[in-house]
């Protein structure tokens, strides 16, 4: 089992935040804007901000780098390559959308039955092309310098 490979990680994980945020973006900016609004306007608040979408971002930069590290985690077991990244996608889609989203939305009935399904399953191709988009640029060993040595 090697080394997590620490700048790859960095790297992967963002590439795989921003191709999920931009997914994102077309999903909920563009997309299902006009139901996000409706939504909004119905709890008595206004269209998210621009702060907001920075901070929606940002956010989504630091799940990317999440993701990664879970796939670079998970390779030793399952081997590396896109089934892996699909797995620990689907892993950050469960646990950071569906079951937010089940109990923020759905349970709650903050938001119509439409956008919570909508939202939901944009969230599963967002964290899996990003998860993938990521991994493919991860690889294990190539900073460590006791894996060079070994090499030469």
């Amino acid at each position: 089992m090697g080394q997590i490979n620490t700048s790859r990680l960095i790297l992967g994980g963002i590439v795989a935040g921003v191709v999920s945020d931009a997914l994102g973006f077309l999903v909920d900016g563009v997309i299902l804007a006009p139901r996000w609004a409706d939504g909004m306007k119905a709890l008595g608040k206004s269209e998210f901000s621009g702060n907001q979408w920075i901070w929606f971002n940002l956010i989504g930069l630091a799940i990317g780098i999440f993701a990664i590290w879970l796939y670079a985690s998970i390779r030793s077991r399952y081997g590396a390559g896109p089934k892996t990244a699909i797995y620990a996608g689907l892993a950050v889609w469960f646990v950071g959308v569906l079951l937010p989203n089940a109990a923020l939305m759905f349970a709650t009935g903050l938001f119509s039955r439409h956008l919570t399904l909508y939202t939901t399953l944009g969230g599963v191709v967002e964290w899996v092309a990003g998860t993938l988009a990521g991994a493919a640029l991860y690889t294990e060993g190539a900073g460590d310098p006791r894996v060079r040595e070994a090499a030469a």
